[in-house]
């Protein structure tokens, strides 16, 4: 009986896992910080006792209702995605108690799970490459609402599209405010990268002071791990923008958006433990892995197998092409005319010229054309030339 792997299984939901935990951080991070600051301005304002007049008395606990209104606001904020996040937590936990039911990877049950399981890696793909109506359309029809991670990939892309066409790092500064220490436990300097983004394009804009001001205030911040590309940032100030000095000249490059963009999307990628390659390339090289040969990598295109997707340089086999090639302790005689396995049901036959082909393909051949023509020589052979071979 085939048994189902369902540590496996669960390395998809990670994510989401993920997604749920910083949620959660973020509010009770919010509480924590809004609790400190009204017990702070409390304790002043107790300090001070008599020494306030009514006008400083009403102003600080206005500033207090404001604070508090706003603390408010972000909890039921952040209530509600909670809510939807466990409510997809329990039919996702549905969704992986059925798999453990099943007691076998042939039944036919166990094929629709996993039917609906390629549909979410289908899904994830076409979020990754911007598809998002095709994607939600897909989760519509297949059900799968509560699978589709639509919101962190909404994010990246509008992030992105900030970053790469409207040259805006607000977006992604924000992001990186409200995950500054889950971005200190990796060591991403991702927000070190926009702020000297925003450095460069005062300097660009010639704002000499506003950009000295900048730099003294978020750039310093990182002195301890960054000093020498600081330095170089200050430098920069002696520089225009048309500079062909090949370090300043590269700080300048409109291409740092783009930059900045795959970076953005690297972090919060390894942040949600999501990997780099979409799940369906993954899963593609896999089964890729196990059909790759030395005969697939050969520079003789008559080495090739019409019938094999790694043979396929203009398709699958771009995917295979930094695999390792598989370890075959027995070899298989696929013949090249039909690509069907040569055994002894099917003896490979060899040609005058030293060439071998499955005996039912050339059987077909003569039937149809009186004569045997080898693909490679095109050499016209009878079928009684042909020698069959035994292999041992």
């Amino acid at each position: 009986m085939d048994k189902i792997n369902v540590d496996h299984m669960l390395a998809i939901e990670e994510p989401f896992i993920k997604q749920l935990k910083r949620v959660v951080r973020q509010s009770q991070k919010q509480s924590e910080r809004s609790a400190t600051q009204v017990s702070a301005v409390l304790g002043n304002m107790a300090k001070q006792g008599d020494a306030m007049d009514d006008e400083e008395v009403d102003q600080e606990l206005g500033g207090l209702i404001d604070r508090l209104k706003t603390l408010k606001r972000k909890l039921e904020e952040a209530k509600s995605e909670e809510a939807l996040l466990i409510q997809r937590s329990k039919q996702r936990a549905t969704d992986l108690n059925e798999l453990s039911s099943f007691e076998s990877s042939s039944l036919p049950e166990f094929q629709r799970w996993c039917r609906s399981r390629l549909d979410r890696v289908l899904i994830d793909y076409m979020l990754r490459n911007g598809s998002v109506d095709t994607a939600k359309l897909l989760a519509k029809n297949g059900n799968l609402e509560h699978f589709a991670d639509s919101s962190l990939f909404a994010l990246v892309m509008s992030t992105e599209r900030e970053l790469c066409e409207q040259h805006n790092c607000s977006g992604a500064l924000l992001w990186c405010a409200e995950n500054r220490s889950a971005l200190r436990k990796i060591q991403s300097a991702l927000e070190f990268e926009l702020r000297l983004q925003e450095y460069i394009e005062m300097i660009r804009a010639r704002q000499t002071v506003a950009a000295i001001v900048y730099a003294k205030k978020h750039l310093t911040a990182w002195s301890d791990t960054q000093m020498a590309r600081i330095q170089r940032a200050m430098t920069l100030l002696a520089f225009a923008p048309a500079t062909q000095c090949a370090p300043y000249k590269n700080m300048f490059d409109e291409a740092r958006w783009d930059q900045l963009a795959r970076e953005f999307r690297s972090v919060i990628f390894r942040l949600f433990n999501l990997p780099a390659q979409p799940l369906l390339h993954l899963l593609l090289q896999t089964g890729l892995s196990a059909l790759k040969t030395p005969a697939c990598v050969s520079d003789d295109p008559a080495e090739h197998n019409r019938n094999c997707p790694v043979c396929q340089t203009d398709t699958l086999g771009k995917l295979a092409q930094d695999l390792p090639l598989s370890h075959h302790v027995n070899s298989n005689l696929v013949c090249r005319i039909s690509g069907e396995k040569m055994d002894d049901n099917n003896p490979p036959m060899r040609l005058p010229n030293g060439y071998v082909y499955s005996f039912n393909a050339l059987s077909d051949m003569a039937a149809k054309q009186g004569k045997i023509k080898c693909p490679r020589t095109d050499q016209l052979f009878s079928m009684n030339d042909a020698k069959k071979l035994f292999v041992s």
